[in-house]
């Protein structure tokens, strides 16, 4: 488990799989992901999710965020962990709306940069972001993020950005 002031991050459980289902199924969650609706059935879902908890992958992890009382309100990882480059990705989803712009997003991220820049040996973590999404970019610039290219895919637009170690370390004197 993980804290920070608003949020815990914790492992998932079965007990989020309705949540992450609903989400997935969310047409403008899934506009701001840049993914496609999920075509899944929940028992076929439920199954690849149970799955994944019992065999989780080695090169991705995901972590629930909840509210300090304990109301799971959207999920975060870091994936495509690359260990010879130091690097991974980051993404992070508020998926209960009651939650938006109220500052859980950023505190989410922070307390996920503080658990990776202090318990793994990455140095890098990096994201893309719609270019039209400006919530989420003034929540990674918060957080320390800085941009460096854009990257065009499957009809979207991303902006790209990256946070360092080194810098990381510099925002916590």
């Amino acid at each position: 488990m993980i804290s920070s002031n608003n949020v815990k991050l914790r492992e998932k459980r079965l007990a989020d799989a309705a949540d992450d289902y609903a989400w997935l199924n969310d047409a403008e969650l899934a506009e701001l992901d840049a993914a496609p609706l999920s075509t899944t059935t929940f028992p076929q879902y439920l199954a690849d999710y149970t799955s994944d908890l019992r065999y989780p992958p080695t090169i991705r992890h995901q972590l629930a965020i909840e509210t300090k009382e304990g109301k799971h309100i959207g999920n975060c990882t870091y994936y495509g962990i690359d260990s010879d480059k130091g690097e991974a990705e980051l993404g992070i989803m508020i998926g209960d709306r009651d939650y938006w712009d109220r500052g859980y997003g950023a505190d989410a991220v922070a307390a996920l940069l503080d658990y990776v820049f202090r318990k793994t040996k990455l140095n890098r973590l990096y994201l893309k972001t719609l270019v039209y999404n400006t919530r989420a970019q003034k929540c990674f610039a918060k957080c320390g993020f800085t941009p460096y290219g854009h990257l065009k895919k499957d009809g979207y637009s991303f902006i790209l950005m990256e946070l360092h170690r080194d810098e990381w370390k510099k925002r916590q004197s």
